[in-house]
């Protein structure tokens, strides 16, 4: 019985034709595997989170500031994936397999080259990021020595998302579900082991432990990833493999990966932010809106599955001429992405309390978290809309818009909007969730009226069908 479950992994993945047949058939079979993998990654962070708050409040301070560092460091994998997403998905959709072997190739020389440059530049630069988001003392420390030993795991964390990009492209998005899956029990093996070690056999290294785990699970995740890409059906193509870099395609790589990557960089500095006005609010603050991040994380699965499959039915169709199926994609995306947030935001609202205690027994940070995340349902339906826009503007392979609406939302917004609202109104940390709250309203205004004037070029429009449509 293990024999027959396991002979289906290890046969080549088939690309999935997206240009044809039910397009809610698609989603289900993109959406359902991503927002499960994605749920067993959130509660891989829920593990680390679990762990930290056994340790103390300090522990978990360090743990929600350098996750926001070290999420910096990896942006470059997320823009990587949404890259080899668009670039390979329209090479698909244009029957052109040769040209999606040859990207797929020099995307995964790029993301090496780019793992060991992010790696060393977080060596150097990670302590100067911490010192900006906390104030001298235990959870600052814990931090420094906690994102040393995670800075191992970068490697492993970028060639995974560039890879598994290729794999989405063809419509696979079962094999990173899996590997996320099998990254959710080790670490939950992992952590209490590295954590306090085994009595009499190995000694604990305490909250480090937590890091070593991640190390030790994501660079697992990574190998099994570049493995399913390697059997999969870009790489049957009888050309032969190109990965000595080329410098046309590392300039369209480059050209796609840098809006997404810069956009996912200006989200995190968004965090960064906020962690710059809560740090006068104590560790408790601290905590509590790394905790909040988990449960939001939680609830907005759906949305990433969802979002995540319209990036390669859009690019596929995108590159096909299949236009129609375009708007046809992204209205669906819309309806049941909407449809799920309400109940989400129901969620947060009766259950957010429920949820932050799980994580802490300390009263202060479970009043914090919880204001978090009564202000946070009113966004969830909103964060949907926002994120199809981003997978579409990116399927478009017009990624530097999202770079624009990240700014605007992220930066300018999160900062500007938080400020005014703490400083000038002195409405405390209930003032960033709603500077937060503002940005993401008006970012969403801006990201609709820039991906109806993008689809009017390049498919006749989004939300108005031209004439020659009709």
């Amino acid at each position: 019985m293990l024999g027959e479950q396991l002979r289906p992994c290890a046969r080549m993945s088939s690309t999935r034709d997206l240009t044809t047949g039910s397009m809610s058939a698609h989603y289900r079979a993109l959406a359902i595997p991503t927002a499960i993998g994605m749920m067993f990654t959130t509660l891989y962070n829920v593990v680390d989170s679990f762990y930290a708050g056994m340790i103390s409040t300090d522990a978990m301070a360090g743990l929600a500031i350098s996750f926001q560092v070290f999420f910096i460091m990896i942006t470059v994998g997320f823009g990587l994936s949404s890259a080899m997403g668009a670039l390979v998905g329209n090479a698909l959709g244009e029957k052109d397999k040769a040209a999606a072997k040859r990207i797929a190739c020099q995307g995964l020389s790029y993301g090496i080259i780019a793992s060991i440059i992010v790696t060393i530049l977080g060596f150097f630069f990670a302590p100067s990021l911490l010192a900006i988001i906390s104030e001298p003392g235990a959870y600052r420390d814990a931090a420094n020595q906690y994102i040393r030993l995670l800075l191992l795991a970068a490697p492993g964390f970028l060639l995974a998302f560039g890879a598994n990009g290729i794999l989405t492209a063809q419509g696979d998005t079962v094999s990173m579900q899996r590997a996320q899956i099998a990254a959710f029990f080790a670490n939950l093996v992992l952590n209490p082991v590295f954590i306090f070690g085994i009595p009499g056999v190995i000694g604990g290294i305490g909250f480090n432990g937590i890091a070593l785990s991640t190390v030790v699970s994501q660079t697992g995740t990574a190998l099994w990833i570049l493995f399913r890409v390697f059997r999969s059906d870009v790489f049957k193509q009888k050309s032969a493999p190109q990965y000595v870099p080329r410098l046309t395609d590392f300039k369209d790589i480059t050209a796609q990966a840098a809006p997404s990557a810069f956009a996912m960089m200006v989200m995190m500095l968004a965090g960064f932010a906020v962690q710059y006005f809560l740090k006068d609010f104590g560790a408790a603050a601290v905590a509590a809106y790394g905790i909040g991040l988990r449960v939001e994380q939680l609830i907005l699965l759906p949305a990433f599955g969802l979002t995540g499959a319209l990036l390669p039915i859009a690019a596929q169709n995108f590159g096909a001429k299949e236009y129609d199926r375009v708007r046809q994609a992204v209205f669906f995306c819309f309806k049941v992405g909407v449809a799920m947030m309400l109940a989400g935001s129901v969620a947060l609202w009766l259950f957010g309390s429920y949820a932050i205690a799980f994580f802490t027994d300390d009263p202060e940070v479970i009043k914090i978290g919880k204001s978090y995340l009564n202000v946070d349902g009113f966004l969830l339906p909103v964060y949907v809309l926002l994120f199809g826009v981003n997978s579409l503007l990116q399927a478009f392979k017009k990624p530097i818009w999202t770079l624009w609406i990240g700014i605007y939302r992220q930066g300018f917004g999160v900062f500007v909007f938080s400020y005014i609202l703490t400083q000038v109104f002195g409405m405390g940390y209930i003032g960033i969730w709603f500077g937060i709250a503002i940005s993401v309203v008006t970012g969403f205004l801006f990201s609709l009226w820039v991906v109806e004037r993008v689809a009017q070029r390049l498919i006749g429009g989004l939300f108005i069908r031209q004439a020659q449509d009709a």
